[in-house]
């Protein structure tokens, strides 16, 4: 029992830091990589807007003739 207990305080003794320094550099990359991935998120949106302008275009003669979508 004596030795579990040992065992338990050096290993958190070794792992505790290492856990507590990983914690602060993910604390510390993720705005980053927010930053770095926002034009792409930006871009996604633009295209998007774009695509359903397109399908929209595309469709309005079938939606005026009395076609509705199916869904």
């Amino acid at each position: 029992m004596i030795a579990a207990i040992l065992l338990f305080v050096l290993l958190l003794l070794v792992v505790g830091p290492i856990a507590l320094v990983a914690a602060a550099v993910a604390l510390l990359l993720y705005p980053l990589v927010w930053l770095l991935l926002l034009p792409f998120r930006i871009v996604g949106i633009s295209v998007n807007g774009v695509l359903d302008t397109l399908r929209a275009v595309i469709g309005l003669p079938a939606r005026l003739l009395g076609h509705r979508p199916s869904r």
